[in-house]
């Protein structure tokens, strides 16, 4: 039998920082029971080009205040989204996947270090050298990620995985999915509290040990 979770979310969607504390605990509450984690990059907003209109940074960062006051998690407002700033979440969404195949025990952490970069110190994560840093911080050899990076195979492969989630209908993120022997199960399509998917987990983690 087998059984993984999948979390299909985009490094920089405001709502998957939110829930990075809950989604954490969540994961180790499944390795605990000896089910692994796989990351899915969803796709936010991509390809667009164009900088952000002055009404739009607006709107995101009045976003961005709703996610801290629903969920604690910490924005560097001040400076944040400058003008000329292309709101293109591709290249930190290829950056994950990028890890997930060299190295996928530092893809986890390379998330971590993304939404930090992004959210807390402000810093442009759709810049490759952003990412080739951040990267070799995760632990992924930085000859090897930069060299990997921007290969054809990459950007295909954070292609599926944008086709998948569409494919699945998945309009938001975050998005848990539990998966047993290729079934999916919902565990949440949006933010909620540890305190509501905990006990979730738990029920469907007892149905896999008791398979």
């Amino acid at each position: 039998m087998s059984a993984r979770l999948l979390y299909v979310m985009d490094p920089m969607c405001s709502w998957c920082w939110g829930f990075a504390p809950v989604v954490e605990a969540l994961v180790e509450q499944a390795q605990a029971a000896g089910v692994e984690l796989h990351l899915v990059v969803g796709g936010l907003r991509t390809g667009s080009g164009a900088a952000l209109e002055p009404a739009t940074r607006r709107y995101i960062l009045e976003h961005w205040q709703a996610v801290t006051e629903a969920t604690g998690q910490p924005f560097k407002l001040e400076g944040a989204l400058p003008d000329g700033f292309v709101y293109d979440t591709e290249p930190a969404c290829r950056a994950l996947v990028t890890a997930r195949s060299l190295a996928p025990d530092c893809a986890w952490k390379l998330l971590g270090l993304i939404q930090r970069a992004f959210y807390m110190q402000g810093r442009d994560v759709t810049q490759a050298s952003v990412l080739v840093e951040l990267a070799e911080t995760a632990g992924v050899p930085r000859i090897e990620f930069a060299a990997a990076f921007d290969r054809a195979d990459q950007h295909v492969a954070t292609a599926a995985d944008f086709t998948w989630v569409q494919d699945l209908g998945i309009a938001g993120f975050p998005t848990l999915l539990a998966e047993r022997n290729g079934q999916l199960a919902l565990l949440t399509n949006g933010y909620q509290p540890l305190s509501e998917l905990s006990p979730l987990l738990g029920r469907w983690l007892e149905r896999v040990a008791c398979a």
